[in-house]
């Protein structure tokens, strides 16, 4: 679909009425490629934050093996170790997915779905960036104190990660679905 064309038809878990391409999305008067555009700048923002903290947590991961201790760990925790530095890769190929994307598809009017596959690498990145944190949490209490004070640790980083992440973000469109505003700023 071209940039300047009407919305209209699904693109995965959102309809024609939500995502990027909403209608009067918060009261503004933009046309459909001045939303998408709009959208695109969000998401190269919200980016550039998740792909720093990967890139850092990844880069402390590669260290690891470097390090005396790291001869003394069991079979269990070089498996839970590589599988975080799977997860921490996998977390940069999905947040730097969408760059590549639009150097491929700049100048070919798909701005749209720019917008949308670089939406859906993004939440895909950061679930992945969220296991990778969970991973780690659990990793650093079960080698320096226990697997039990591991398994707890990384528990409670995935509820809060959860909270923070998806039932806020949740909650909010919820209420104001509902009619309730947010509260200021």
């Amino acid at each position: 679909m071209r940039d300047d064309a009407a919305p209209g038809g699904t693109a995965g878990d959102e309809g024609p009425d939500e995502g990027p391409w909403a209608p009067d999305d918060a009261g503004r008067h933009e046309t459909v490629a001045e939303r998408l555009d709009r959208n695109w700048n969000e998401l190269l923002q919200e980016l550039r934050v998740t792909q720093t903290g990967a890139q850092v947590l990844t880069g402390f991961l590669l260290t690891v093996p470097f390090q005396q201790r790291f001869g003394r760990l069991d079979d269990l925790e070089v498996v839970t170790y590589l599988v975080l530095v799977a997860l921490s890769t996998t977390a940069i190929g999905l947040l730097v997915a969408p760059v590549s994307l639009h150097r491929f598809l700049f100048r070919r009017q798909l701005k749209r779905e720019t917008v949308v596959l670089g939406h859906r690498l993004a939440r895909l990145g950061l679930l992945a960036l969220g296991l990778t944190i969970v991973g780690c949490v659990f990793f650093l209490f079960d080698v320096v104190i226990s697997p039990l004070a591991g398994a707890v640790a990384g528990g409670v980083a995935l509820c809060g990660l959860f909270g923070l992440w998806v039932l806020l973000p949740l909650t909010v469109a919820r209420r104001t679905a509902l009619g309730s505003t947010p509260p200021a700023v």
